[in-house]
């Protein structure tokens, strides 16, 4: 087996194994299986599997993603971070030098969120709160480099907006993952996501990037985009 870091996204790394290329993270809680996943041990290391069909960010890695603004020393806002497993991962890519807000409203993964990931890795904050409502925890989250927003809302491109005028430091990035029937079951997706897309450029910012997460995630999108 051999271990190499991505080319593009650092903190990324591909093991390849018996003719298979997986994604990994270096485990920042060494021996602790966050979601089931599975960990390697090799040249003293310890890394995480990556499993795209539980992680959006790692699908949009696999179907052709050119960038983000993660790495060492980051600082995210996560809204929807539901029990923690792409999260986890940002935890690991960030490091012990970054820091990671977790925004979550329902209760039952809230506290899977904080017993998997928050109580166990010291570069993340659990955040118990409603994300359309970002003046109800401003005095709680600072400016941060990145937003990711992973909510099951219509409006989200508005809920996301609405964070980065809070908390989005100018030139910084947000990543959004668009499911269309989360917003409209029946139209097309297509036009929802130009509609959501349309939302965030009115607002001030340039869509880097749109990445489509088939075969990974169904009627899904990940945008990339900048606050200018």
């Amino acid at each position: 087996m051999s271990v190499e870091e991505h080319y593009v996204f650092k903190g990324v790394y591909h093991l390849r194994t018996e003719g298979q290329r997986i994604l990994l993270t270096e485990n920042l809680d060494r021996g602790f299986s966050v979601y089931g996943e599975r960990l390697f041990t090799i040249g003293g290391l310890e890394y995480r599997e990556w499993v795209p069909f539980r992680s959006k960010l790692a699908a949009a890695i696999l179907c052709g993603l050119k960038g983000w603004n993660l790495g060492r020393g980051r600082t995210v806002l996560y809204l929807g971070a539901a029990s923690g497993t792409t999260l986890s991962h940002v935890s690991d890519i960030i490091g012990r030098e970054g820091f990671a807000y977790a925004i979550e409203f329902a209760p039952r993964v809230m506290s899977q969120l904080i017993e998997r990931v928050a109580r166990r890795r010291r570069n993340v904050v659990a955040v118990f709160a409603d994300a359309r409502m970002p003046e109800r925890y401003a005095g709680i989250v600072d400016i941060v480099d990145l937003i990711y927003c992973d909510i099951a809302q219509p409006e989200q491109s508005r809920i996301l907006v609405e964070n980065a005028e809070h908390f989005l430091k100018r030139g910084g990035e947000v990543m959004i993952a668009i499911k269309s029937r989360s917003i409209d079951s029946v139209e097309e997706p297509e036009k929802i996501y130009r509609r959501e897309i349309k939302t965030m450029e009115d607002w001030g910012f340039k869509v880097l990037e749109t990445t489509n997460l088939a075969p990974y995630e169904e009627d899904h999108v990940l945008v990339r985009a900048r606050y200018e």
